[in-house]
Order: structure tokens, then C-alpha cells, then sequence
């Protein structure tokens, strides 16, 4: 999981950020989404409505805590959710 988030990095790929990521799926772009382990319970129920409304992106979880998550994404902040673009 690590090294499939360093590669995508620099890419246009790559969605950072919980809202953002809600964003894409609204849109229909994701692939991917992955979790941080102590990401919030109502953005997991938010991602699941979505899957239940027939989105098609696989969910999984990073297990990582949001503030390592964040430092592996090279970001000074805690990150909660990414996703991966189609």
C-alpha cells in the first residue's frame, strides 16, 4: 500500500484530502479510495452510502494512523482519506 502511494505521488492521480475525495466520487472518477486507520466514523458511513448507491470504486484501509498517512504523502497535516483516479 505504502509504495502504490509513493508512485502515484507526483502524479495527477492522486486525490488528497477527505473532501476532495468525496468530490471525485461525486464525479465518478475514483478507482480507489483508501483510509487511514483512525479516519472518522461518519466520513467511513459517507463512503459507504455512496458504494451503496451504486458507486464503483474499491475502499481499503491504509493501516496507517492519519498523521503517518500525511507524513507519507509528504504533508505538514493529518490526512484522513485518498484516492486514486481512474
Amino acid at each position: 500500500m505504502k509504495t502504490e502511494i509513493r508512485k502515484l505521488l507526483g502524479s495527477e492521480k492522486l486525490v488528497i484530502g477527505s473532501d476532495r475525495v468525496v468530490k471525485a466520487i461525486k464525479q465518478g472518477t475514483v478507482a480507489k479510495v483508501i483510509l487511514a486507520s483512525n479516519a472518522p466514523e461518519d466520513l467511513r458511513e459517507q463512503l459507504g452510502r455512496y458504494k451503496g448507491l451504486g458507486a464503483s470504486f474499491e475502499l481499503a484501509d491504509a493501516g496507517i494512523p492519519n498523521d503517518e498517512l500525511g507524513t507519507l504523502c509528504k504533508k505538514p497535516f493529518s490526512i484522513a482519506a485518498i484516492a486514486i483516479l481512474s
